[in-house]
């Protein structure tokens, strides 16, 4: 049955990261979007505090049971404290996820694919002194959303395999320990043909491209990464050979992207909902100090009337992300699931962050203001992990899927 209230210790992280964002978060996010980062300082102090978590999931090092937030939800509750925090985070600064030490979006890929070993050495990697991080590397110029069409390539040469191609818009690339790495054997093979490799920084034939300098999610890294003649060892191959062999294993590349997409597609839906929320919050806060929505004026009416449709529609959007973890929790496939709150709470936010511009007038559209930053970062969560349209064909799919289909 699906509890329509978080448990009392998902409460207690969620406060706890509520505060964590007010407190140290909010103060340096305008500065770290002007300048594309946080300082260095920030993650000597924030590291501590945030032990133990990944949003990405995929948890600790060495294949041990990660500690802090992960151990006090609860194994069973993994997928809704993702989701509980994702949204804080959204509101503090959405860029904080992707910034937070550790696999990142590495993670999941690692812990749900790889062998006991490739875990015990790359989540081991990221221990110890100092802020580390990994990366995943599925998008390409002409591969994004479309996952069957990358065209970056491999081949094995005795004990080593070669990759040549181009990986664009990686999250922590050039800075990265390591980052899962997607290529082909050969493109007309499509999802068969696929392959998913660690591969480590400073590895020969690996090098970092341009750094892009974006519109909004500013303070997070996103890079460009080269492979010519790059050569990995075979054991870097996630999970290794026999995972690849025989038919109902000849796509194992392609269900490693799908299963990070079912897990990362919620959590862009409930960061999504965090920004709406941050950007109404401003909205809100700045209506009852212009305005006495109490009086019988028609213009005021109108307002209140937008302000409640947006709680509802935040609502909603953040209803649908936590089915698909509750799903996700309960061993339920939730790929329907997961691509409806991707699609449905970006979409909403960008309509509360566009209505706050709106109301707020020239006030909303003051660069390095909340309201500014948050109608600047949404719009990518409109794009990564699979457009609007893709999410749109995933539905349909699933859909179709259950209804018999008839002619005449």
């Amino acid at each position: 049955m699906i509890e329509l209230e978080i448990p009392q210790n998902l409460k207690n992280i969620r406060d706890m990261l509520h505060g964590l964002m007010k407190s140290k978060v909010r103060p340096l996010c305008l500065q770290a979007d002007i300048d594309g980062k946080y300082p260095e300082s920030f993650y000597d102090e924030i590291a501590p505090m945030m032990s133990g978590m990944s949003l990405g999931g995929g948890g600790g090092g060495g294949g041990k049971k990660g500690g802090g937030m992960s151990e006090a939800a609860g194994m069973k509750n993994m997928a809704l404290m993702a989701i509980v925090a994702g949204e804080e985070i959204g509101w503090g600064d959405p860029t904080f996820a992707l910034n937070m030490p550790g696999p990142g979006t590495g993670g999941p890929a690692l812990a749900a694919r790889g062998t006991p070993e490739q875990k015990e050495k790359y989540f081991g990697m990221l221990e110890g002194k100092g802020a580390k991080w990994a990366a995943y590397g599925l998008t390409e110029p002409g591969a994004g959303s479309d996952v069957a069409n990358i065209k970056t390539n491999c081949r094995k040469e005795g004990n080593e395999w070669v990759i040549n191609g181009r990986k664009c818009f990686i999250s922590n690339g050039a800075k990265a320990e390591w980052t899962i790495v997607f290529a082909t054997v050969d493109p007309k093979l499509g999802h068969a043909g696929q392959r998913v490799f660690v591969v480590e920084k400073d590895t020969p034939g690996l090098t970092i491209g341009k750094i892009e300098n974006k519109l909004g999610f500013r303070a997070s890294e996103t890079a460009e990464m080269i492979f010519e003649e790059c050569r990995v060892p075979a054991e870097n191959l996630v999970g290794g050979e026999a995972a690849y062999e025989g038919k109902d294993k000849a796509k194992e590349g392609f269900k490693t992207a799908m299963q990070f997409f079912d897990t990362s597609r919620p959590m862009v839906g409930i960061m999504g909902v965090g920004i709406g929320r941050a950007a109404y919050e401003e909205l809100e806060a700045w209506i009852k100090d212009n305005y006495w929505l109490s009086r019988p004026i028609p213009r005021y009416a109108a307002i209140r009337d937008r302000l409640f449709e947006m709680q509802q529609k935040l609502e909603a959007a953040r209803l649908l992300c936590w089915k698909a973890a509750w799903m996700a929790d309960n061993g339920i496939a939730n790929t329907k699931e997961a691509s409806m709150s991707k699609m449905y709470g970006p979409g909403i936010a960008m309509e509360v962050c566009s209505e706050a511009v709106d109301i707020m007038g020239t006030h909303g559209s003051l660069a390095g203001t909340i309201v500014d930053k948050c109608y600047r970062d949404i719009k990518v969560f409109d794009i990564f992990e699979g457009t609007h349209q893709i999410q749109q064909t995933v539905i349909a799919k699933h859909l179709f899927d259950r209804v018999p289909m008839t002619t005449g």
